[in-house]
């Protein structure tokens, strides 16, 4: 009888073991709360910086330190991810997992007491740096324990967990009102997971077989010389960099204002600025995130049937013209639901295939290191973008500005063709 795990005629989930799905689910349960960490700032900023400054939730230097602090998240996570990219190469992914998820944790519920700017700006650092580690060292995991044919959808599923810590997020903001610290003291409950992670998860095969093949001089784990100096990982290295700066500046200039373009259609019709804002919560946390979530699972059996490079060109392309769709076409907040869905399928989908495609394409010794300089790179060119969509936004109407900035998504298309197709490939050794 053909092994199951060798046959690719049945569905992918054939023969996954149960230590592999265990493996799915703790990578995936941190990464939710890693979302969850991130999302919650977002959605609670106004109420907290209100208070802080003792302003208008929605006064100008309300809005200027809530672009400020996301710019900061963006530099902690960069940060983070490259350091703990690295040190999960060298010292395994399992420990590695656990120091990230106690970051963000710990610093998270910590927010609970911040009374002034300084207390935000250190709290927001370390959380995200927990946070930009803690992506890579699960995604190179989930890629490392499933076999070849059952990566895609595995990895796909990982990232597309995603949207449970939007959602749980947008529920908490919703629950705590302007109450906003009672939204961190949650963010404190995925400390639990290091128990389970450290009884649970076992250092991949692939990762201890790399360590003991540099012990005998076949290249260094977790060197970022190597990553950078030697080909082809050079130019995947700046690739993948390239390509998660599209979708993360994209992320936050334009799928993150479904919710903007949501409560000012509200407002439009007559909403009151509390109604606009709870109903502009519910249609990018929920109705938009369903959609996402949905593309995000999908990226990965997509890029299994025609190809990595294929999916994210298709996604890149489609993500421009909803984009275009959501900001000129619905004339009523009812009209705009029925969008969003979409919206979030295309602009958020395409995430996923950070977690599908990164893997594969740097060697065992060097794959979290690789996956966190791309990523988490990525993540401080996004920055720019977040300055740029800023001045856009307060120069230009709204959905004008947004449509603009959606132009960044054909950069993702040039990206794509200067880097290799990977599909039905073994991970590189």
């Amino acid at each position: 009888m053909t092994n199951s795990l060798n046959d690719s005629s049945g569905p992918w989930y054939r023969g996954i073991s149960r230590y592999e799905w265990l493996v799915l689910i703790i990578a995936s349960a941190g990464w939710i709360f890693d979302v969850y960490e991130g999302q919650i700032f977002n959605l609670t900023r106004n109420n907290m910086l209100g208070d802080i400054l003792g302003q208008a939730p929605g006064s100008d230097e309300v809005k200027k330190y809530g672009d400020w602090f996301l710019g900061v998240f963006l530099l902690g996570g960069t940060f983070g991810g490259l350091l703990f990219g690295s040190l999960a190469d060298r010292y395994g992914r399992s420990a590695i997992m656990v120091v990230t998820i106690l970051m963000y944790s710990v610093f998270s519920g910590l927010t609970y007491f911040a009374t002034d700017l300084w207390h935000v700006t250190a709290l927001r650092f370390l959380v995200a740096m927990g946070v930009g580690g803690e992506w890579a060292v699960a995604a190179a995991l989930v890629s490392e324990v499933f076999p070849k044919r059952a990566r895609a959808h595995a990895s796909s599923i990982f990232h597309a967990s995603s949207v449970i810590g939007t959602s749980l997020a947008s529920l908490a903001a919703i629950w705590v009102g302007a109450n906003w610290k009672y939204a961190y003291l949650i963010g404190i409950i995925p400390a639990l997971l290091i128990v389970w992670v450290r009884i649970v998860v076992k250092e991949p095969e692939k990762w201890k077989r790399a360590r003991e093949e540099a012990k005998s001089g076949a290249g260094k784990v977790g060197s970022f010389k190597d990553l950078l100096t030697v080909a082809p990982w050079r130019g995947h290295a700046f690739g993948a960099m390239a390509l998660a700066a599209v979708g993360l500046g994209t992320f936050w200039a334009v799928t993150v204002a479904g919710q903007d373009l949501a409560r000012e259609q509200l407002l439009a019709e007559g909403a009151s600025p509390e109604e606009a804002s709870q109903k502009a919560k519910f249609a990018y946390g929920i109705v938009q995130t369903l959609g996402g979530g949905l593309g995000l699972v999908l990226f990965g059996p997509i890029s299994a049937w025609i190809g990595r490079k294929k999916t994210f060109i298709l996604f890149h392309l489609a993500a421009l013209a909803i984009t275009l769709v959501a900001c000129f076409l619905p004339g009523s907040y009812t009209a705009l639901l029925v969008i969003l869905p979409v919206f979030g399928f295309f602009t958020l989908g395409m995430h996923a295939g950070y977690a599908v495609y990164f893997p594969e394409l740097f060697p065992d010794r060097l794959r979290a290191t690789g996956m966190s300089w791309g990523f988490n790179g990525g993540r401080l060119i996004a920055a720019s973008v977040l300055i740029l969509s800023g001045k856009m936004k307060a120069a230009m109407d709204l959905n004008v500005a947004i449509a603009w900035l959606g132009g960044f998504f054909l950069l993702g298309v040039i990206v794509i063709l200067f880097l290799p197709e990977t599909k039905g490939k073994e991970l590189p050794t």
